[in-house]
């Protein structure tokens, strides 16, 4: 990129830059994004596991009360503007949420992942991304600004051929 001068000084580009709360790069990839969150809810796991943990001996309705308004909002907020983030990606959130829900349930190790989500009536990672960014798709999408319409539908011109999260959502 060319240099940018202010009264004859270069202004010095960062790598990362982080804007209410969410964090871009050169690339405008959600990876350095979502490693940001996982540090931070992982801060805040340590700081609550005496009412969330193994020990607690708080009810599983008051830990999945705690889960859902405390932990749950850290990582979904802004995830409608990493609905083209990658797999693995969102496995670095899946991989917290499933030993947080082992760790508060307690549950050996031969209970499914699948068995733990259902039980406790909360959805996949995945799930909430994909609904997610079908909201704010469809929020986009019916938009009065004309602006909004290349970003709702952006043109076919992909060279890769990766799928994105939001090509899934009707």
């Amino acid at each position: 990129m060319p240099a940018v001068y202010i009264n004859q000084t270069v202004v010095t580009q960062a790598e990362t830059i982080k804007y209410l709360g969410l964090h871009f790069d050169k690339r405008f990839t959600s990876k350095n994004h979502i490693a940001t969150k996982r540090k931070q809810i992982e801060h805040k796991t340590r700081e609550i596991s005496w009412l969330i943990g193994k020990p607690s001996p708080l009810l599983l309705e008051n830990k999945l009360l705690i889960y859902k308004t405390v932990l749950k909002p850290l990582w979904t907020y802004g995830i409608e503007l990493c609905g083209c983030a990658t797999k693995s990606n969102i496995a670095v959130i899946k991989l917290y949420q499933t030993e947080l829900l082992r760790s508060m349930t307690n549950a050996p190790w031969y209970v499914s992942n699948h068995t733990l989500h259902s039980d406790l009536r909360i959805p996949y990672v995945y799930m909430v991304f994909r609904e997610r960014t079908a909201t704010h798709l469809t929020t986009m999408d019916s938009h009065p600004n004309s602006f909004m319409e290349p970003l709702v539908h952006p043109p076919n011109n992909r060279r890769l051929k990766r799928r994105w999260t939001f090509d899934e959502i009707p």
